[in-house]
Protein backbone atom coordinates (compact mmCIF):
# COMPACT_ATOMS: atom_id res chain seq x y z
CA UNK A 1 0.00 0.00 0.00
CA UNK A 2 1.32 3.41 -0.98
CA UNK A 3 0.64 6.38 1.30
CA UNK A 4 0.11 10.02 0.44
CA UNK A 5 1.75 12.78 2.50
CA UNK A 6 -1.29 13.43 4.68
CA UNK A 7 -1.66 9.66 5.30
CA UNK A 8 1.73 9.27 7.02
CA UNK A 9 0.22 9.28 10.57
CA UNK A 10 -1.87 6.29 9.49
CA UNK A 11 1.22 4.52 8.15
CA UNK A 12 3.06 5.04 11.45
CA UNK A 13 0.21 3.53 13.46
CA UNK A 14 -0.17 0.60 11.06
CA UNK A 15 3.57 -0.07 11.36
CA UNK A 16 3.26 0.02 15.16
CA UNK A 17 0.35 -2.42 15.01
CA UNK A 18 2.31 -4.81 12.78
CA UNK A 19 5.30 -4.73 15.17
CA UNK A 20 3.02 -5.27 18.16
CA UNK A 21 1.44 -8.34 16.53
CA UNK A 22 4.88 -9.75 15.61
CA UNK A 23 6.09 -9.35 19.21
CA UNK A 24 2.98 -11.19 20.40
CA UNK A 25 3.64 -14.06 18.01
CA UNK A 26 7.36 -14.34 18.71
CA UNK A 27 7.17 -14.12 22.53
CA UNK A 28 5.00 -15.16 25.45
CA UNK A 29 4.06 -11.56 26.19
CA UNK A 30 0.34 -10.78 26.01
CA UNK A 31 0.04 -7.72 23.77
CA UNK A 32 -3.73 -7.93 23.20
CA UNK A 33 -4.56 -4.74 25.11
CA UNK A 34 -1.75 -2.81 23.47
CA UNK A 35 -2.87 -3.91 20.01
CA UNK A 36 -6.47 -2.90 20.79
CA UNK A 37 -5.31 0.55 21.93
CA UNK A 38 -3.34 1.02 18.71
CA UNK A 39 -6.29 -0.19 16.62
CA UNK A 40 -8.59 2.26 18.37
CA UNK A 41 -6.17 5.12 17.82
CA UNK A 42 -5.72 4.06 14.18
CA UNK A 43 -9.48 4.12 13.58
CA UNK A 44 -9.79 7.55 15.23
CA UNK A 45 -6.89 8.90 13.17
CA UNK A 46 -8.40 7.60 9.93
CA UNK A 47 -11.76 9.17 10.66
CA UNK A 48 -10.17 12.47 11.65
CA UNK A 49 -8.08 12.62 8.47
CA UNK A 50 -10.62 11.40 5.90
CA UNK A 51 -13.59 13.32 7.26
CA UNK A 52 -11.72 16.63 6.98
CA UNK A 53 -10.00 16.38 3.61
CA UNK A 54 -9.11 19.55 1.70
CA UNK A 55 -9.89 19.90 -2.00
CA UNK A 56 -6.25 19.25 -2.89
CA UNK A 57 -6.14 16.10 -0.75
CA UNK A 58 -9.20 14.76 -2.60
CA UNK A 59 -7.41 15.48 -5.88
CA UNK A 60 -4.47 13.44 -4.56
CA UNK A 61 -6.79 10.57 -3.56
CA UNK A 62 -8.39 10.57 -7.01
CA UNK A 63 -4.90 9.95 -8.44
CA UNK A 64 -3.87 7.31 -5.91
CA UNK A 65 -1.85 4.61 -7.73
CA UNK A 66 -3.82 1.85 -5.99
CA UNK A 67 -7.20 3.32 -6.94
CA UNK A 68 -9.31 1.10 -9.26
CA UNK A 69 -9.52 2.16 -12.89
CA UNK A 70 -12.26 1.79 -15.50
CA UNK A 71 -11.42 -1.81 -16.49
CA UNK A 72 -11.41 -2.81 -12.81
CA UNK A 73 -14.99 -1.56 -12.48
CA UNK A 74 -16.06 -3.21 -15.73
CA UNK A 75 -14.51 -6.59 -14.89
CA UNK A 76 -15.95 -6.55 -11.37
CA UNK A 77 -19.44 -5.37 -12.31
CA UNK A 78 -19.92 -7.09 -15.69
CA UNK A 79 -17.75 -10.17 -15.18
CA UNK A 80 -17.40 -12.36 -18.27
CA UNK A 81 -20.28 -10.61 -20.05
CA UNK A 82 -18.13 -7.69 -21.23
CA UNK A 83 -17.21 -7.74 -24.93
CA UNK A 84 -14.72 -5.04 -25.85
CA UNK A 85 -15.10 -3.32 -29.22
CA UNK A 86 -12.30 -1.52 -31.03
CA UNK A 87 -11.53 1.24 -33.49
CA UNK A 88 -13.14 4.45 -34.73
CA UNK A 89 -13.44 3.19 -38.35
CA UNK A 90 -11.52 6.25 -39.45
CA UNK A 91 -7.96 6.27 -38.14
CA UNK A 92 -7.10 3.63 -35.50
CA UNK A 93 -7.98 2.18 -32.09
CA UNK A 94 -7.20 4.47 -29.15
CA UNK A 95 -6.00 2.46 -26.15
CA UNK A 96 -6.78 5.32 -23.74
CA UNK A 97 -10.49 4.98 -24.52
CA UNK A 98 -12.12 1.60 -24.10
CA UNK A 99 -15.65 0.52 -24.85
CA UNK A 100 -17.90 -2.45 -25.40
CA UNK A 101 -21.06 -4.30 -24.47
CA UNK A 102 -21.66 -5.68 -20.99
CA UNK A 103 -24.43 -6.68 -18.62
CA UNK A 104 -25.10 -5.10 -15.23
CA UNK A 105 -27.72 -6.86 -13.13
CA UNK A 106 -29.01 -8.61 -16.25
CA UNK A 107 -29.42 -5.39 -18.27
CA UNK A 108 -27.25 -4.82 -21.36
CA UNK A 109 -25.28 -1.57 -21.52
CA UNK A 110 -22.82 0.01 -23.91
CA UNK A 111 -19.93 0.90 -21.63
CA UNK A 112 -17.32 3.53 -22.54
CA UNK A 113 -14.51 4.94 -20.42
CA UNK A 114 -10.96 6.23 -20.15
CA UNK A 115 -8.36 3.73 -18.98
CA UNK A 116 -5.09 4.54 -17.22
CA UNK A 117 -2.09 2.24 -16.76
CA UNK A 118 -0.75 0.50 -13.65
CA UNK A 119 2.97 0.80 -14.34
CA UNK A 120 5.34 2.62 -16.70
CA UNK A 121 4.73 0.23 -19.60
CA UNK A 122 0.93 0.21 -19.38
CA UNK A 123 0.78 3.95 -18.73
CA UNK A 124 2.56 4.55 -22.00
CA UNK A 125 0.32 1.99 -23.71
CA UNK A 126 -2.80 3.76 -22.39
CA UNK A 127 -1.27 7.22 -22.99
CA UNK A 128 -1.87 8.05 -19.29
CA UNK A 129 -5.64 7.97 -19.86
CA UNK A 130 -5.48 10.88 -22.32
CA UNK A 131 -7.52 10.09 -25.41
CA UNK A 132 -6.80 11.28 -28.94
CA UNK A 133 -9.55 12.35 -31.38
CA UNK A 134 -9.93 8.74 -32.55
CA UNK A 135 -10.74 7.79 -28.95
CA UNK A 136 -13.67 10.19 -28.82
CA UNK A 137 -14.77 9.10 -32.30
CA UNK A 138 -14.67 5.47 -31.18
CA UNK A 139 -16.75 6.39 -28.13
CA UNK A 140 -19.29 8.15 -30.37
CA UNK A 141 -19.41 5.23 -32.80
CA UNK A 142 -20.24 2.87 -29.93
CA UNK A 143 -22.85 5.22 -28.48
CA UNK A 144 -24.56 5.59 -31.86
CA UNK A 145 -24.53 1.80 -32.19
CA UNK A 146 -26.18 1.57 -28.76
CA UNK A 147 -28.81 4.07 -29.89
CA UNK A 148 -29.54 1.99 -32.99
CA UNK A 149 -30.30 -1.08 -30.90
CA UNK A 150 -31.94 0.71 -27.96
CA UNK A 151 -29.14 -0.09 -25.50
CA UNK A 152 -28.49 2.38 -22.61
CA UNK A 153 -25.02 3.88 -22.22
CA UNK A 154 -22.72 3.99 -19.18
CA UNK A 155 -19.51 6.04 -19.22
CA UNK A 156 -16.64 5.90 -16.73
CA UNK A 157 -14.69 9.15 -16.55
CA UNK A 158 -11.08 9.15 -15.37
CA UNK A 159 -8.72 11.39 -17.33
CA UNK A 160 -6.25 14.24 -16.69
CA UNK A 161 -7.55 15.69 -19.95
CA UNK A 162 -7.66 14.99 -23.67
CA UNK A 163 -4.23 14.46 -25.23
CA UNK A 164 -2.81 17.93 -26.03
CA UNK A 165 -0.21 16.81 -28.61
CA UNK A 166 0.31 18.41 -32.02
CA UNK A 167 -0.87 15.30 -33.88
CA UNK A 168 -4.08 15.23 -31.83
CA UNK A 169 -4.83 18.84 -32.76
CA UNK A 170 -4.04 18.10 -36.41
CA UNK A 171 -6.63 15.31 -36.39
CA UNK A 172 -9.29 17.59 -34.85
CA UNK A 173 -9.28 17.08 -31.09
CA UNK A 174 -11.58 20.03 -30.41
CA UNK A 175 -14.05 19.02 -33.12
CA UNK A 176 -14.17 15.42 -31.89
CA UNK A 177 -15.02 16.49 -28.32
CA UNK A 178 -17.55 19.10 -29.48
CA UNK A 179 -19.21 16.52 -31.74
CA UNK A 180 -19.52 14.08 -28.84
CA UNK A 181 -21.12 16.72 -26.62
CA UNK A 182 -23.63 17.58 -29.37
CA UNK A 183 -24.49 13.95 -30.13
CA UNK A 184 -24.75 12.93 -26.48
CA UNK A 185 -27.23 15.76 -25.91
CA UNK A 186 -29.59 14.18 -28.43
CA UNK A 187 -28.81 10.47 -28.06
CA UNK A 188 -32.13 8.63 -27.82
CA UNK A 189 -31.17 6.20 -25.05
CA UNK A 190 -30.48 6.74 -21.32
CA UNK A 191 -26.93 7.87 -20.51
CA UNK A 192 -25.37 7.37 -17.09
CA UNK A 193 -21.96 8.97 -16.43
CA UNK A 194 -19.78 7.96 -13.48
CA UNK A 195 -16.71 9.98 -12.49
CA UNK A 196 -14.40 7.39 -10.91
CA UNK A 197 -11.16 9.39 -10.80
CA UNK A 198 -10.07 12.62 -12.45
CA UNK A 199 -12.62 14.55 -14.46
CA UNK A 200 -10.52 17.13 -16.21
CA UNK A 201 -11.43 19.61 -18.89
CA UNK A 202 -12.96 18.74 -22.26
CA UNK A 203 -11.37 15.33 -22.02
CA UNK A 204 -13.99 14.43 -19.42
CA UNK A 205 -16.84 16.33 -21.11
CA UNK A 206 -16.29 14.33 -24.30
CA UNK A 207 -18.04 11.39 -22.63
CA UNK A 208 -19.63 13.32 -19.76
CA UNK A 209 -23.06 14.47 -20.99
CA UNK A 210 -25.67 12.28 -19.33
CA UNK A 211 -29.17 11.99 -17.90
CA UNK A 212 -27.54 11.00 -14.61
CA UNK A 213 -24.03 12.15 -13.72
CA UNK A 214 -22.69 10.35 -10.66
CA UNK A 215 -19.51 11.40 -8.91
CA UNK A 216 -17.52 9.27 -6.50
CA UNK A 217 -16.77 10.87 -3.16
CA UNK A 218 -13.01 11.33 -3.60
CA UNK A 219 -12.91 12.53 -7.20
CA UNK A 220 -12.79 15.92 -8.89
CA UNK A 221 -14.46 17.52 -11.90
CA UNK A 222 -13.26 20.80 -13.35
CA UNK A 223 -12.45 22.75 -16.49
CA UNK A 224 -8.76 22.68 -15.53
CA UNK A 225 -6.45 20.87 -13.11
CA UNK A 226 -5.24 22.71 -9.97
CA UNK A 227 -1.62 22.59 -11.20
CA UNK A 228 -2.46 24.11 -14.60
CA UNK A 229 -4.68 26.74 -12.98
CA UNK A 230 -1.86 27.64 -10.61
CA UNK A 231 0.68 27.86 -13.42
CA UNK A 232 -1.58 30.19 -15.44
CA UNK A 233 -2.66 32.51 -12.61
CA UNK A 234 0.49 32.49 -10.46
CA UNK A 235 3.09 31.35 -13.01
CA UNK A 236 4.00 28.52 -10.63
CA UNK A 237 2.66 25.13 -9.48
CA UNK A 238 3.27 26.10 -5.85
CA UNK A 239 -0.27 27.47 -5.48
CA UNK A 240 -2.05 24.27 -6.59
CA UNK A 241 -3.68 23.81 -3.17
CA UNK A 242 -5.10 27.34 -3.27
CA UNK A 243 -6.25 26.76 -6.85
CA UNK A 244 -8.00 23.51 -5.88
CA UNK A 245 -10.01 25.33 -3.22
CA UNK A 246 -10.91 28.17 -5.57
CA UNK A 247 -12.01 25.87 -8.41
CA UNK A 248 -14.72 24.21 -6.25
CA UNK A 249 -13.98 20.89 -7.92
CA UNK A 250 -14.89 18.32 -5.23
CA UNK A 251 -17.96 16.10 -5.33
CA UNK A 252 -19.62 18.13 -2.56
CA UNK A 253 -19.03 21.36 -4.51
CA UNK A 254 -20.35 19.83 -7.73
CA UNK A 255 -23.50 18.53 -6.03
CA UNK A 256 -24.09 21.90 -4.34
CA UNK A 257 -23.86 23.66 -7.70
CA UNK A 258 -26.19 21.02 -9.25
CA UNK A 259 -23.60 20.03 -11.83
CA UNK A 260 -23.78 16.36 -10.81
CA UNK A 261 -26.85 14.40 -9.73
CA UNK A 262 -25.48 12.23 -6.93
CA UNK A 263 -22.38 11.39 -4.92
CA UNK A 264 -21.31 7.76 -4.60
CA UNK A 265 -19.85 7.15 -1.11
CA UNK A 266 -16.46 5.48 -0.80
CA UNK A 267 -15.04 3.27 1.97
CA UNK A 268 -13.09 5.10 4.67
CA UNK A 269 -9.72 5.95 3.13
CA UNK A 270 -10.86 5.83 -0.48
CA UNK A 271 -12.03 3.36 -3.12
CA UNK A 272 -8.75 1.41 -3.02
CA UNK A 273 -9.14 0.48 0.67
CA UNK A 274 -12.10 -1.81 -0.02
CA UNK A 275 -12.48 -2.51 -3.72
CA UNK A 276 -15.28 -5.07 -3.40
CA UNK A 277 -17.50 -2.66 -1.48
CA UNK A 278 -16.68 0.11 -3.96
CA UNK A 279 -17.63 -2.03 -6.97
CA UNK A 280 -20.91 -3.13 -5.35
CA UNK A 281 -21.82 0.45 -4.47
CA UNK A 282 -21.13 1.72 -8.00
CA UNK A 283 -23.17 -1.15 -9.44
CA UNK A 284 -26.10 -0.31 -7.15
CA UNK A 285 -26.03 3.37 -8.14
CA UNK A 286 -25.93 2.53 -11.87
CA UNK A 287 -28.87 0.15 -11.53
CA UNK A 288 -30.80 2.67 -9.44
CA UNK A 289 -30.18 5.42 -12.00
CA UNK A 290 -31.24 3.21 -14.90
CA UNK A 291 -34.45 2.21 -13.11
CA UNK A 292 -35.31 5.90 -12.78
CA UNK A 293 -34.82 6.45 -16.53
CA UNK A 294 -35.94 3.25 -18.24
CA UNK A 295 -39.68 4.02 -18.32
CA UNK A 296 -39.32 7.52 -19.76
CA UNK A 297 -40.36 8.05 -23.37
CA UNK A 298 -37.64 9.17 -25.79
CA UNK A 299 -39.13 12.67 -26.06
CA UNK A 300 -39.34 13.04 -22.27
CA UNK A 301 -35.79 11.70 -21.84
CA UNK A 302 -34.35 14.23 -24.30
CA UNK A 303 -36.47 17.05 -22.89
CA UNK A 304 -35.23 16.41 -19.34
CA UNK A 305 -31.61 16.11 -20.51
CA UNK A 306 -31.69 19.38 -22.46
CA UNK A 307 -33.54 21.14 -19.65
CA UNK A 308 -30.98 19.92 -17.12
CA UNK A 309 -28.01 21.34 -19.04
CA UNK A 310 -29.80 24.51 -20.05
CA UNK A 311 -30.22 25.44 -16.39
CA UNK A 312 -26.51 25.13 -15.56
CA UNK A 313 -24.55 28.28 -14.92
CA UNK A 314 -25.61 31.89 -14.41
CA UNK A 315 -26.21 34.41 -17.13
CA UNK A 316 -27.92 37.73 -17.82
CA UNK A 317 -29.78 38.75 -20.95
Amino acid sequence: MEYLDFELPIKELEDQLDKCEIIGLESDVDVTNTCKQIEKKLEETKRKIYKNLTAWQRVQLSRHPNRPYTLDYINAICGDSFLELFGDRGFKDDKAMIGGLGKIDGQSFMIVGQQKGYNTKTRQYRNFGMANPEGYRKALRLMKMAEKFGIPVVTFIDTPGAYPGLEAEERGQGEAIARNILEMCRLKVPIICVIVGEGASGGALGIGVGDKVLMMENTWYSVISPESCSSILWKSWEYKEQAAEALKLTSADMKKQKLVDDIIPEPLGGAHYDRDTTFKTVQQYITKSFNELKDLSTSKLLEQRMDKYSKMGEYKE
